[in-house]
């Protein structure tokens, strides 16, 4: 149940980020417009892109680790059995991940809390509020760790379930 949970909120969220995609790409093509074709760049655009990028990447960390879209040593894993490769894998979350993950937790939402307090912006002419992007990564961050043991524990149940099919 716990394992569906994660898994369907971090799937959720990845679907419904698309369209932030769409959203930013389409601030982009309009700055492009304006800037090169009427000769009239927008104050706010640029800084919205890149707010919204920002937003889209870090907020998709826990829909990557779910799909295995991240980075792996898969070179030194290829050539292990795949139980012994699931043994690694497990053992790799709780001495690499896991402790990354708390410090990215703790330190984004010290980061994020800092933000809010000082009701943070933009410098120029156009201020845009940042802590809500600093809010964001410490959500971002609280997803990949719970991804991350959602899948430690697929890896753990299969581990278990082949243990069962091999004893019968």
């Amino acid at each position: 149940m716990f394992i569906r949970l994660i898994d369907g909120l971090n799937e959720a969220i990845g679907r419904v980020l698309s369209i932030v995609a769409i959203l930013f790409a389409s601030i982009i093509i309009y700055d492009v417009v304006m800037r090169y074709a009427f000769n009239a760049p927008s104050r706010w655009a640029f800084d919205i892109s890149k707010m919204l990028y920002g937003f889209y990447f870090v907020m998709l960390g826990g829909y990557a680790l779910k799909h295995r879209a991240h980075v792996s040593v898969d070179l030194l894993l290829e050539k292990l059995s795949p139980n012994a490769r699931r043994w690694v894998e497990i053992a790799a979350y709780p001495i690499f991940f896991f402790p990354f993950s708390w410090v990215f937790t703790t330190k984004s939402f010290d980061f994020a809390m800092r933000s809010w307090n000082s009701a943070e912006s933009t410098y120029g002419a156009v201020q845009i509020p940042v802590y809500p992007l600093k809010i964001s990564m410490a959500v971002a961050a609280v997803l990949l760790l719970l991804q991350g043991v959602a899948q430690m524990l697929k890896l753990i149940m299969n581990s278990e379930m082949e243990g069962e099919n091999a004893e019968s």
